[in-house]
């Protein structure tokens, strides 16, 4: 099985998708011959282009009829569930075109049965999304991340008038995504590639550490002077995907509040995904005592945190950046003294145990129990351990 990441930094649309996922290897009279299969009236060329100097596979779907055909639901799940695909190829274009109609039911206050799509719904959509699907399946891609998306700025020209960038489809699809704008004034995210990476992507994150084994480049159809409007897709190995790796270190001062609140956000902190927690003593300006709150997470979990921090606490800005770390591989162990279990922590450094350590509570609970000092059944457990070696 294979992961794909999308860098999103410079464009994201339904043929750059496709074109990226052409150029990871899959032929190009395959891909057209199974979309004839569809008997749409369309002609489907791809060719290589440069876009500021770097090269990309670009795809045009030319549609072979003078008016858009504008179609329901109905219209479109009826064609998709016709159509010569697996069942798990359907099923994703199915999902994808329902979230397009949900949210452009929302954003005009229609009924989702009697929405109608225009220029998303027409023949080269159709081919945009379940094409991207289809290729997905040959690539055997299980698992699709990718980069926060560049939306652009500006204003665009639809059936509907002229609409300010992201367009409200395109707005109401990527909620709960995390966007930015940067550079360009100009659409860079469209409605159905939204609609693709908004249904199919699992996580929205800066580049984490991969090891991966080709770059698809798909070229979009601006050509800008100094920025490439290239979607670049990094493909390799699901198991050498680790998103969890990527770790970020999190602080804000803070200067008025009750230390009981931050006691109590430490604990949602933990709770919510945080690798560690602590508070540190400082001395901020107009010479105030103050409390430097640290948190380390992985790259998943800052989003959910910061606004965690921002709730919680009474700061009103953070700074966050990635770390380098390195952990000992760990593993847990039992063993029985006074006849009770403990539990053994055990770190490897090369293959070697180089910290063993019994479990503090478990050790506390015994001495309770027993109405014995921690330290000696802290002891006791380590020698009990130790004498299993031999």
């Amino acid at each position: 099985m294979k992961f794909c990441y999308f860098d999103a930094s410079t464009g994201l649309s339904g043929d750059m998708i496709l074109g990226a996922l052409l150029d990871l290897g899959v032929s190009s009279a395959h891909f057209k011959e199974k979309m004839n299969e569809l008997e749409l009236p369309v002609n489907i060329q791809i060719r290589e282009t440069k876009r500021a100097s770097l090269r990309g596979l670009k795809v045009d779907v030319l549609v072979e009829r003078k008016e858009t055909e504008a179609r329901k639901w109905t219209d479109i799940e009826a064609f998709l569930k016709k159509s010569p695909f697996s069942a798990s190829v359907k099923k994703n274009a199915l999902d994808i075109f329902k979230n397009l109609f949900k949210a452009e039911a929302k954003v005009h206050g229609n009924k989702f049965r009697k929405t109608h799509l225009h220029e998303i719904g027409a023949d080269d959509a159709i081919i945009d999304i379940l094409g991207s699907c289809y290729l997905a399946e040959v690539l055997d891609i299980s698992e699709f991340y990718s980069s926060p998306l560049n939306l652009g700025a500006g204003w665009i020209k639809s059936s509907h008038g002229i609409l300010p960038v992201p367009p409200p489809a395109t707005a109401e699809l990527l909620k709960n995504i995390p966007v930015y704008s940067a550079w360009i004034r100009e659409e860079l995210v469209t409605p159905t590639g939204a609609a693709i990476v908004s249904t199919l992507v699992k996580k929205f994150i800066p580049f984490p550490e991969i090891t991966y084994e080709k770059i698809g480049h798909g070229a979009g159809s601006k050509d800008f002077p100094k920025i490439a409007n290239i979607l670049r897709i990094f493909y390799g190995k699901k198991e050498e995907f680790k998103a969890e790796k990527k770790v970020y270190t999190i602080e804000a001062n803070i200067d008025d509040s009750n230390p009981q609140v931050l006691a109590s956000f430490f604990d949602k902190a933990m709770k919510s995904g945080a690798l560690d927690v602590f508070f540190t003593p400082v001395l901020m300006k107009k010479s105030r005592l103050a409390t430097k709150l640290t948190v380390l997470a992985a790259a998943d979990k800052i989003d959910f945190l910061i606004s965690t921090i921002f709730k919680e606490t009474s700061s009103i800005g953070i700074r966050y950046y990635p770390v380098e770390r390195r952990v000992l591989e760990r593993e847990i162990k039992h063993i029985k003294i006074l006849g009770e279990e403990i539990r053994m922590k055990i770190s490897y450094f090369e293959g070697k145990a180089v910290n063993i350590q019994p479990e503090f509570l478990d050790c506390q609970r015994l001495a309770k129990k027993r109405e014995r000092p921690v330290k000696e059944i802290t002891q006791l457990a380590l020698m009990e351990y130790l004498k299993n070696l031999k």
